[in-house]
This record gives structure tokens, C-alpha cells and sequence, in this order.
């Protein structure tokens, strides 16, 4: 771009300054990576709106990394966000108000400007994919105290939870509890995520009516909307977003856990995606369309810290398999189904099958469809008579 354009983008948009970071140090933004140079000082040019920060301590050599750290944020115009890190504990922290005002004013008088790598602005249309419906409410709502999302200071519970085979590789992949600088961390809570019911129990009725409600989720979405979202879809759906990046980029697995809580919910309901929140469907579709479309590319490199999506966790026995396998059937069947929903099923459908080469048989909500080991996803089916053990 003209120099001029250049400039303009320099004064308009965000500034991340970080002090003293030592060399090699993996810093990100988003859907980019920086390794931290002799004269790194941090990131210019980002356009204001809500962005992940994300980064990971090197050892000397620059060949081992600390588990990732990230949080998020959400700027204005020509905001200037500083950091300053702590060799102690080999981490970004916040400056005084004192040192904020005098960097602030340095950055915007361009005294930092050689020392500041370019947000790269063809990349930002992915990441507004990812992320837009992240909102500074959003992240209120469900960042840590402290703000910093990490592996390292998960839940124990989480750690301890019972988890299928594929997650139990993540788990591994993630080197949860073997970083020597957790000590002192794990004690630190991890996200305020919705909880979100994995089986329905409503006492006072039938097996049947008990089964029915498992079997289909719509009144447990309800009830979730209006009781958790204030009865906002777009509440629901930052969530989903805020979790997945937190697990992609951010490598938590308290965050993917959620983010296979809330998918398995939406793909659990047959009723509402027909009549009663087809609008919440059709968009829901698409953020996990743009989600395993981003995550499932071929030419990403692992240098940016993402965990990249792929059969080894991904595979055809997986929950999402199968809720996909009886989701596409009840909807491509369906004798009414809206015209962009279904444009955006097919299109999800296609990418499925084209990057994992999955096959989707019709069945139905039960019948034939094996789940892994463990799996606290699979259907709920309730008879009368173990409703009176």
C-alpha cells in the first residue's frame, strides 16, 4: 500500500506494545503469528474490534515453548494496549497508570513505529468469520479472573473429568499438568462458561416423555435461552465462538469441552431448527461451517500454536460424526425446511465430506448408531420401569 494509506492505518488503528519480551518468544494475534526479534515491540496497524492475544515463553534456543497463554480483547481506534513482561513469572503483565499514559503517548507520537510488525490485513476476513459474534459483553461474561486463558490454570475437575479416547489424546497433546511453571497457577479458576446439561432429568413424568426430551433438545435450549442468554441467540453463538478460539488458538481444553457441550446441544434439536429457531440454526451452521473450514485447511503451518483439526480427533466414529449423520437426515428430509438453512447445511455437508471424507448414512435418532466408549453424548433412552427403581 501507498505510504500515505499506511500512516492512516498506523494513527486509526490498535497498537500492542510489549516490553522486554525476550527474543524468540512466540507473540499472536488472532489468526497470526510472531516470532519476538532482538527489536520486537509489538503489533500495529489492527483494526479496532475484539481480538485474541496469544503468546508462549521460549526456552534460550528458541526450540521449546511454555504452554500457550492467551486473552482477549476489545479496542477502539487508535487504542494503545501495553504490556510488560515479568521474568519472573515468564509472562505479560499489565503497567503502572503512570507507564501506560507515558507509552501510550510515545506510541502515537511514532516513537515505537520501526519496532512494531504490521497487522497482516488479508487475514482479517478469517478472523472476522471466527469472531463475529464475540462482543465486548461476551467476553465480560466469560473471561477468568485476571483475564488470561491457559491450560495451566484449568479447573482441576476439568482435568479429572471423565473423557472419551479422542479426548484423552487432546488431553495428552496439551501436556496438561507438565509445564514446571504451573505450579502456583492451577490454583487460578478457568472461564465462566454456561453450564450446560448433558442429560435431561425432569422429575413427575413418563419414561417416554423423559426419553422424548433427551432425544430432542429444543426444550433444553429453551429453557438455556431464556434462562442463561437473556433469550439471546447472538449471546449463545459468541460463546460457542469465544470457546473454540480458546481451545484452537488458546489450547484449553476446558474450552473445548464446552465448545463440544454447546454443538452437541444444537445439533441435538430436530424440532427447532423446522419452526421455532431457524434463524439461530441458519447461523449456527454457518460459524461451524467457517470454524472446521478454518480449522481444517491443508497449508496452515503448526507455528502459529493452533492445534489443527484433523482425523486424529476428528474421526468417523466422533460425537460430531454422529450427531451430523442424524442432524443431516432429519433436516435434508424434512418436507418444509427454509431455503438459506438448508443452503448452508449443504455447504457444511460438502465440506465434511470433501476434508474428511465422511459418509452420512440415514438413520435413525437410535437405531445402529455406535458411540465411543464413555461417550456421555449418546441418546437417553428412559423405560417406565427404571423410572420406579
Amino acid at each position: 500500500m501507498d505510504s500515505q494509506t499506511a500512516m492512516e492505518l498506523v494513527k486509526q488503528g490498535v497498537t500492542l506494545l510489549f516490553l522486554d519480551v525476550p527474543q524468540y518468544t512466540l507473540i499472536a494475534i488472532d489468526t497470526q503469528m510472531f516470532y519476538a526479534g532482538p527489536a520486537f515491540k509489538g503489533i500495529k496497524m489492527i483494526p479496532s474490534g475484539t481480538h485474541f492475544v496469544y503468546y508462549s515463553s521460549s526456552s534460550r534456543d528458541g526450540k521449546e515453548f511454555s504452554p500457550i497463554v492467551g486473552f482477549f480483547i476489545d479496542a477502539g481506534p487508535s487504542e494503545v494496549i501495553i504490556r510488560k513482561w515479568d521474568q519472573q513469572e515468564e509472562r505479560l503483565v499489565k503497567v503502572s497508570e503512570e507507564e501506560e499514559e507515558r507509552y501510550s503517548q510515545a506510541v502515537k507520537s511514532l516513537e515505537f513505529d520501526r519496532q512494531l510488525g504490521p497487522y497482516n490485513l488479508s487475514h482479517y476476513e478469517d478472523w472476522k468469520r471466527l469472531s463475529n459474534f464475540i462482543t465486548k459483553s461476551v467476553i465480560e461474561r466469560l473471561e477468568p479472573i485476571g483475564g488470561e486463558i491457559s491450560v495451566e490454570c484449568e479447573n482441576q475437575m476439568v482435568r479429572n473429568a471423565p473423557k472419551t479416547p479422542m479426548e484423552e489424546a487432546l488431553d495428552k497433546q496439551l501436556k496438561v499438568g507438565n509445564s514446571a511453571s504451573s505450579v502456583g497457577k492451577s490454583q487460578r479458576k478457568g472461564c465462566y462458561y454456561t453450564s450446560i446439561p448433558h442429560v435431561v432429568k425432569c422429575k413427575g413424568i413418563s419414561g417416554q416423555e423423559l426419553t422424548s426430551l433427551n432425544l430432542d433438545k429444543t426444550q433444553l435450549l429453551e429453557t438455556l435461552l431464556a434462562k442463561d442468554y437473556g433469550g439471546s441467540e447472538d449471546l449463545l453463538l459468541g460463546e460457542l465462538q469465544f470457546a473454540f478460539i480458546a481451545f484452537l488458538m488458546g489450547q484449553s481444553l476446558e474450552a473445548f469441552l464446552q465448545w463440544k457441550s454447546l454443538v452437541s446441544l444444537l445439533f441435538g434439536c430436530t424440532e427447532a431448527p423446522f419452526r421455532t429457531r431457524t434463524q439461530l440454526f441458519t447461523k449456527f451452521i454457518k460459524v461451524i461451517y467457517y470454524q472446521l473450514k478454518y480449522g481444517l485447511q491443508k497449508d496452515h503451518t503448526d507455528e502459529t500454536g493452533a492445534i489443527l483439526l484433523d482425523d486424529s480427533w476428528l474421526s468417523a466414529d466422533s460425537f460430531l460424526h454422529h450427531l451430523c449423520k442424524d442432524f443431516f437426515s432429519s433436516v435434508l428430509d424434512g418436507s418444509v425446511v427454509d431455503g438459506d438453512l438448508l443452503k448452508w447445511i449443504r455447504k457444511f455437508k460438502e465440506l465434511l465430506e470433501s476434508s474428511l471424507g465422511w459418509e452420512f448414512q440415514q438413520s435413525s435418532a437410535v437405531d445402529g448408531i455406535y458411540f465411543e466408549e464413555n461417550d456421555e453424548y449418546a441418546p437417553v433412552v428412559v423405560d417406565d420401569e427404571a423410572l420406579s427403581i
